[in-house]
């Protein structure tokens, strides 16, 4: 079975991710699925669409743009509506379309997944969230992002991150990935508080 489908779906969000740099999220992503999944038996045709797929919905030019209506928008329904059109259109095996469905409903560290793909790919989407990368992705949203107009608004995110995200993780692999990315956080932040000397705005 040809998996030209890959491309298609990347090239679909290399044109779509914007600010660019919402771009990078999906193939690191996917890099980490596939580090955690060496652990395991999985359909990583499921994983890779949903991995590049589930926030389709939070890129500038899908999501709405006022931020009355930013605050209550659901990224996870409008790509759960978008994305079986998208994956019949790029040839993918239509009986897996119901599994990347489920994996992208289930991808958030408040949600509780089942089957092996949605565990996998939720545990790389909490991995984003941490470390280096999980940084430069809270942080980016400073000044542009209508909830974080200033540096004091990004901290408790990033606070809760440390506290509550790598006790969510699933998997022993990713509980592993996590442990130099959660070392990184917490010295960060304890460097911010050090050095900020109740001036953080």
């Amino acid at each position: 079975m040809s998996d030209g489908f890959r491309s298609l779906i990347a090239a679909l969000i290399a044109r779509e991710a914007r600010p660019i740099d919402k771009y990078g999220h999906q193939p690191r992503l996917y890099n980490l699925t596939r580090r955690i999944g060496q652990a395991f038996t999985y359909d990583d045709d499921i994983v890779f669409a949903a991995a590049w797929l589930h926030d389709i919905g939070v890129f500038v030019g899908n999501r709405p743009s006022d931020a009355a209506l930013l605050s209550q928008w659901d990224h996870v329904a409008y790509a759960c509506e978008r994305v079986p059109v998208i994956l019949h259109d790029a040839g993918f095996p239509a009986e897996k379309i119901p599994a990347v469905l489920d994996a992208i409903r289930t991808h958030q560290p408040k949600d509780n997944p089942q089957s092996i793909e949605a565990v996998i790919l939720r545990d790389a989407d909490i991995l984003e969230q941490l470390g280096a990368i999980g940084l430069l992705r809270a942080i980016s949203k400073v000044g542009r992002d209508t909830r974080y107009t200033r540096f004091s608004d990004i901290l408790p995110v990033m606070r809760s991150a440390l506290a509550d995200l790598p006790s969510r993780l699933r998997t022993e692999p990713a509980r592993r990935l996590a442990v130099p990315k959660v070392r990184l956080l917490a010295e960060f932040l304890e460097a911010v508080e050090t050095e900020a000397e109740d001036a953080l705005f």
